[in-house]
């Protein structure tokens, strides 16, 4: 797709300085930026390419001041990464052209499929499954009996999501994720063996969620496992049964979610995190990577660091005594042997 500086510009409601009829069929990195191409500066560091690169076109903040002359088109924006994610988006649309449904694939004359919805080959969509409008469902999809997913919502490859549980609108699901699946419900046997526990429940999504790759999202005991309106999901995460993740808030990769914990709005959840059970999150609750999360967390827009976490300040304060922890050793060892020499004792 060809797109002009004059297009864009109209687009992202931005300023032109250069040239407006410049045009541009693929996206780039500013420094590996070529004829053709667009990019975009929004992080100061990379400010030096701007000079430099080969970019037809490069997006930069309205605030932004040049320092040396640059030979691309620049188009002035409010919020120049936010802008490249909206032209992104608009790519994307434009190069996606598949419609109807493929062969081989099945689709349930009990189930519903809304208008404009792609339906890849060997996917089966169950009966009672209710499918939206200008959904994207990639090949090797399973949709099970009485799912519903809603209107322009995106699945691709791979993706399984089981019986009964429901998907909102607009949401994105990436490649091998398991929406539904069992939780992991055991109850201890007096004998020393373990009786599965039926889970009942179910999976809600609600719209504009966004899930990554490989990540499993278990049905619920009773009741739903709840991903709340605008939450985004990385890779690689287990969320397991009754656990309810509120509003936009934000998980990243190899963390996990032990049943029935309650995770508030506008959280950031950053890397291999681990967060017991039955715990409460407040709002607005930042995790710092490799957490271990054994407490609830009460106050709103707190951050908490290490494991087991505690708050940052506390935590900064425990991680510089235990880097101390040797040379402290080493001079207890050192005052020992003297108080010894004193007592006339031969230090050992």
């Amino acid at each position: 797709m060809e797109l002009s500086a004059k297009v864009i510009a109209e687009y992202l409601k931005g300023e032109i300085e250069g040239n407006p009829d410049a045009t541009v069929s693929e996206l780039a990195r500013i420094e590996e930026g070529k004829p053709g191409t667009i990019c975009f500066l929004a992080n100061p560091k990379y400010e030096k390419y701007l000079y430099t690169t080969k970019a037809s076109i490069v997006l930069v903040n309205r605030s932004f001041a040049i320092q040396q002359k640059v030979d691309a088109t620049l188009i002035r924006v409010e919020n120049a990464y936010q802008s490249v994610a909206s032209l992104l988006e608009l790519y994307n649309t434009y190069t996606f052209e598949k419609k109807g449904r493929e062969w081989p694939s099945r689709v349930s004359w009990r189930a519903k499929v809304g208008k404009g919805t792609y339906i890849g080959a060997f996917t089966m969509v169950e009966k009672g499954a209710v499918v939206g409008k200008n959904c994207r469902i990639f090949p090797q999809v399973y949709i099970g009996k009485n799912v519903t997913v809603g209107d322009n919502t995106i699945i691709y490859p791979g993706v399984k999501i089981y019986h009964e549980c429901k998907v909102g609108a607009n949401c994105i699901i990436h490649s091998g994720v398991v929406i539904g699946a069992d939780g992991f419900g055991f109850a201890p046997q007096n004998d020393g063996t373990y009786k599965k526990i039926p889970q009942l429940g179910n999976v809600v999504l609600e719209d504009n969620v966004e899930i990554g790759a490989n990540t499993t999202v278990d049905r619920a005991t009773m009741g739903s496992t709840f991903i709340r309106k605008g939450a985004k999901i990385d890779n690689l995460i287990q969320i397991a049964h009754n656990v309810d993740i509120g509003e936009n808030t934000v998980m990243a990769a190899q963390s996990g979610i032990a049943g029935s914990t309650k995770i508030g709005n506008n959280c950031v959840i950053a890397a291999q995190v681990g967060i017991v059970g039955h715990l409460k999150i407040a709002d607005k609750v930042t995790i710092g990577a490799q957490s271990g999360v054994s407490k609830d967390v009460k106050n709103a827009g707190e951050t908490v660091f290490g494991s087991p976490a505690y708050n940052i300040n506390e935590s900064r304060k425990l991680y510089v005594l235990y880097r101390q922890l040797p040379d402290m050793r080493a001079k207890l060892i050192e005052l020992e042997k003297e108080v010894q020499r004193l007592k006339g004792e031969k230090p050992v």
